[in-house]
């Protein structure tokens, strides 16, 4: 069962023990939900009507500590210890995988002192044993810890629920990406439409060329041509001086008398 699947039947699971329960007997459920191993998702639970009642009421601190698992970080707890129960060991967990998560929207580089600094880590290998054994092995991050570089870079990180007001910043930031997705392909439209043009005046000219040396090809072979007949004719010409000289072989010699 791939994790998408599986948070959907948690999650589904304690959408209905909260609608079946109301007051401090809400309690029990949001500590058995945020202590859960496999559950990184709590905005659906938080929307039950039974547990958006707390807020404001008595009880009301059990709906802080869901809010808490839904949109905060291990140091907004530390900030607010004093009104919030003491977590239990599994709480304290799954409030340190989801710190890793909010730090992994904004950063997919995290340097070893910040981790450190967020999680109330003391040294490395505390640090990579956490990222390693509770982060990765969990399939919540996938990612390369560096130690020379002293950082770890993430390659995949689960999605973490919306924190109030952050909807409203994806649309926009999705709005944007598609407006610049419309200008480049106009962009690239138009290049296209220059690249056609500029083939078909290379073509255009490219013909012309042909044909330009068909015609020189053409009259070159037409003087050639001239040129051979007029050499033929000088060749088979009778010159005078030669037939005068045949005649002249050919007349019988007068004889010489003697002189008496």
């Amino acid at each position: 069962m791939d994790i998408e699947q599986k948070q959907a039947e948690l999650i589904d699971h304690f959408v209905k023990q909260a609608s079946a329960q109301k007051g401090a007997a809400l309690g029990s459920v949001i500590v058995e939900a945020t202590s859960h191993p496999s559950l990184f998702a709590f905005s659906e639970i938080l929307a039950v009507p039974t547990v958006a009642e707390l807020e404001g009421t008595e009880n009301s601190v059990y709906f802080e500590v869901l809010r808490l698992f839904s949109h905060g970080t291990w140091t907004d707890y530390k900030s607010n210890r004093g009104s919030l129960p003491q977590l239990v060991p599994d709480q304290v967990l799954k409030l340190k995988q989801l710190t890793v998560l909010t730090l992994a929207e904004t950063n997919k580089v995290l340097p070893y002192d910040q981790l450190m600094l967020e999680l109330d880590v003391t040294n490395v290998r505390e640090l990579e044993d956490f990222l390693i054994n509770e982060c990765m092995y969990a399939g919540i991050v996938r990612g390369k810890l560096d130690q020379v570089r002293r950082c770890f870079e993430i390659q995949f990180a689960a999605g973490r629920d919306l924190r109030p007001g952050q909807l409203g910043s994806m649309i926009q930031t999705l709005s944007n990406w598609l407006e610049t997705s419309d200008n480049l392909l106009i962009s690239i439209q138009e290049k296209i439409k220059w690249a056609d043009t500029m083939s078909e005046l290379d073509k255009k000219h490219r013909k012309e060329v042909e044909d330009r040396v068909e015609e020189v090809k053409k009259s070159i072979s037409t003087k050639q041509a001239e040129v051979d007949f007029r050499g033929l004719e000088d060749i088979y010409a009778e010159p005078a001086g030669v037939m005068d000289y045949e005649e002249d072989r050919s007349r019988p010699k007068r004889r010489r008398h003697p002189r008496c």
